[in-house]
């Protein structure tokens, strides 16, 4: 049996992660979303602005903790509301085998 976890200590993780794109994985913009490619599974994901913003600041800052406070200050909203998105992104980008946490 596995523990239960809360999420919120996942997230904590998360915040504290490296993060890496791995070579599989091809990205483009486009004028209202970008599309994420995994050349493994063939499988296309579609992000909005925002998730497009939020991938490539990931790419660049290498952490999480480090990719939030740069977001936060580019949209004026609270650093813990976006370490929280953030946070909620990178797992479910990390789930579909997009991006690569340490």
């Amino acid at each position: 049996m596995q523990p239960i976890t809360h999420p919120d200590s996942r997230r904590i993780a998360v915040r504290q992660a490296t993060v890496r794109i791995p070579q599989h994985v091809v990205f483009r913009h486009f004028a209202v979303e970008t599309v994420v490619l995994s050349l493994e599974t063939g499988m296309y994901h579609g992000l909005n602005a925002v998730g497009g913003r939020m991938i490539t600041v990931l790419g660049e800052a290498g952490r999480v903790d480090a990719a939030a406070v740069i977001l936060a200050k580019e949209y004026g909203q609270p650093l813990s509301d976006i370490e929280r998105d953030l946070c909620n992104f990178c797992l479910d980008l990390s789930e579909r085998g997009l991006i690569e946490l340490d």
